[in-house]
């Protein structure tokens, strides 16, 4: 504030100097006033010259400001001391004229410095006092009553100036103050701006676990990258990255420390190159996005990310181990669209992760041929049950001892228009997609309706295959009574029948609804045994009713699958339970069998799988006194 009001004051000074130099110039004192003059005249220059230098090189320069407040007010005493010479000696021997004149320019330049000045308190008012008591001193002792008089009024002035300079320098302080916390207020709230502004960015684009680019992000820059690449006609990569092994960490450390394993493996993925765009998808799942890179060259960086991410990691004492699958589908060969583009790599890195895991694979024409068809085929299950295309067919169980039907296995058929579908391809995509459920119940109620009607002399049981995913929904139990109540079929008939698989699961839940089964009276059997996750531990608690012989260990019993059935046959006979061998196909194979002490055996020999008009015409005319040969193939 000194420096910015000095232009305006050391004119007025100057000015008001001139014309008491100029205008009495033919009066007392000639010699002094112009030497005064030139004195203040040189000293106001230099002080121009001051002010000058200040703006244009210590105002723009972070300095300290002491030196400049020195100099300001050095100069501003000098001019003072020179105007109160200039009254103590002219005003002493002046005329009337020339004393109001230069009382009243005195008094003036000294109101005028108590504002000019309020910038510094001690200033403003010592150069009141300067200017303004020596001066009335002067002509209070004079002999003169009316300069007595100007005298008097002359510090009665002076002391309402000072009290004023001081008041204004107080005032120009606090409103210097507010200023200045005004602007550090407004700093802080920029500032504060600025902090929430990266906190927004980073919560709607960083993934707080990897920081990574979460998959909004992810998804804009990759929109980016397409339309670069479609411009400069560059190819772009993209890569699908899941690790595998990584739900077995979690399982065994817990999700705490699975969480530090992939903070860990996004550090190294980003370390790999930076400048690559990268993002955690999700859960496992990473992406990262290649621009104008050879397919040579990305399948090497494929391998050299899974080498990368296979190397141990050490966290809080434990070494973990995991891997990675990747997919990849380049622009423009696959696909235009980053959705589209990253569909595919996932697509071809589950094909891979179900053929060859650890590997990266690229999308291709026979991955988009299977796409396809499970699109097609999980469009078409959704309303295979209300369209009427699901078909039950039953394959029988017979006695070995005295060829007898013991039960019929249910066995579910799915006529597409002209297409018949075999179990082994619609079953996996149907418990993949979540409809496994719906048809589950559905075959259920439908099986036990047909066994409910057929020849009650014979009492021939059912047998229903139920999945993994079915067993564990907590209202399967619920879904099975409803089968039997709607049919009437009594629970000695039902047998469940679920694969080894099961045994992979969560043991509480499965010993908890197998439990539940058999309060109710329904057996149940182990399908496939000896393929899977067998575990005798866990068999003997559950106390199911019967196994089921794999039809591969039957078709090998003139090697070593006559060691492996004997085997089985030994835990069965120590445990109680009844054997049933799938996949007879000759009269020698059922005699083995039989002469093994197999229970129970079901296969081609005796009968392919029979729709269901024809199965109870099957069970009533079966003789079990007729020759096999004859009742092949029915």
């Amino acid at each position: 504030m000194l420096y910015r009001n000095s232009f305006a004051g050391i004119t007025v000074t100057f000015v008001a100097s001139s014309v008491l130099t100029f205008t009495f110039y033919e009066a007392s004192y000639t010699t002094f006033k112009f030497n005064w003059w030139l004195a203040i005249s040189f000293l106001l220059l230099l002080r121009m010259c001051d002010v000058v230098h200040w703006y244009k090189k210590d105002k723009i320069q972070n300095y300290n400001p002491d030196n400049a407040i020195v100099r300001y007010i050095s100069g501003t005493y000098i001019t003072a001391l020179l105007w109160c010479i200039y009254g103590v000696i002219v005003l002493r021997d002046s005329d009337s004229f020339e004393l109001a004149g230069t009382v009243v320019i005195i008094t003036a330049m000294a109101g005028g410095g108590a504002t000019v000045l309020s910038a510094h308190k001690t200033t403003s008012m010592a150069y009141t006092f300067i200017l303004l008591v020596p001066s009335s001193l002067c002509l209070l002792y004079q002999d003169q009553s009316y300069r007595q008089f100007l005298g008097g009024l002359g510090l009665i002035y002076a002391a309402v100036m000072i009290v004023g300079a001081k008041n204004a320098a107080q005032f120009t302080a606090q409103a210097i103050k507010l200023k200045n916390e005004n602007a550090l207020l407004l700093d802080h709230m920029e500032d504060v701006v600025e902090e929430r502004t990266r906190q927004i960015f980073s919560l709607s684009n960083i993934d707080p676990l990897s920081n990574l680019l979460n998959r909004t992000a992810f998804l804009k820059h990759l929109d980016k990258a397409l339309l670069k690449a479609e411009n400069k006609k560059n190819i772009l990569s993209v890569l699908f990255i899941d690790l595998d092994g990584f739900k077995e960490v979690n399982d065994t450390v817990g999700h705490e420390m699975g969480d530090k394993l992939l903070a860990k493996t996004a550090e190294r993925l980003q370390s790999y190159n930076d400048e690559q765009l990268l993002c955690r998808w999700g859960g496992d799942e990473f992406l990262i996005c290649i621009e104008n890179t050879e397919k040579s060259a990305v399948f090497k960086i494929a391998k050299e990310l899974i080498t990368i991410i296979s190397q141990p990691y050490f966290l809080e004492g434990n070494q973990l181990s995991i891997g990675a699958t990747i997919g990849m589908t380049f622009y423009p060969e696959h696909a235009n669209s980053a959705g589209q583009l990253i569909q595919l790599a996932d697509t071809a890195m589950y094909h891979q992760k179900q053929r060859n895991p650890g590997q990266p694979k690229l999308f291709s024409e026979e991955i988009s041929s299977k796409l396809l068809r499970v699109q097609s085929l999980k469009e078409g299950l959704n309303n295979a049950i209300e369209q009427g295309q699901l078909r039950l067919h039953f394959q029988p169980i017979m006695c070995s001892s005295t060829q007898k039907i013991y039960a019929c296995e249910a066995l579910l058929r799915w006529q597409r228009d002209d297409e018949s579908i075999s179990p082994v391809e619609f079953i996996p995509i149907a418990e993949k997609y979540g409809l496994i459920r719906k048809i589950g119940t559905w075959v259920l109620h439908e099986a036990c309706t047909q066994a409910a009607k057929w020849p009650q002399d014979c009492a021939v049981n059912i047998a229903i295959n139920v999945s993994v995913i079915q067993l564990q929904a907590s209202d399967f139990i619920k879904i099975v009574d409803a089968a039997l109540a709607s049919s009437g079929l009594s629970p000695k008939r039902l047998n469940i029948e679920v694969t080894e698989s099961v045994f992979a699961t969560d043991k509480c839940i499965l010993l908890r609804q197998f439990k539940a089964l058999q309060l109710r009276g329904i057996k149940l059997s182990i399908d496939d045994f000896g393929t899977e996750y067998s575990s005798l531990s866990v068999i003997q608690n559950l106390a199911v009713n019967t196994i089921k012989i794999d039809r591969s260990f039957v078709q090998q019993l003139e090697s070593n699958g006559l060691a492996i059935i004997k085997a089985v046959m030994q835990i069965a006979i120590a445990l109680n339970y009844k054997v049933v061998a799938e996949g007879v196909e000759t009269e020698e194979q059922a005699n083995q069998l039989t002469r093994l002490g197999v229970n129970f055996l079901q296969g081609y020999f005796y009968a392919k799988p029979i729709c269901s008009s024809s199965i109870v015409e099957f069970i009533e005319n079966w003789e079990p006194c007729n020759e096999v040969k004859n009742i092949r193939g029915i």
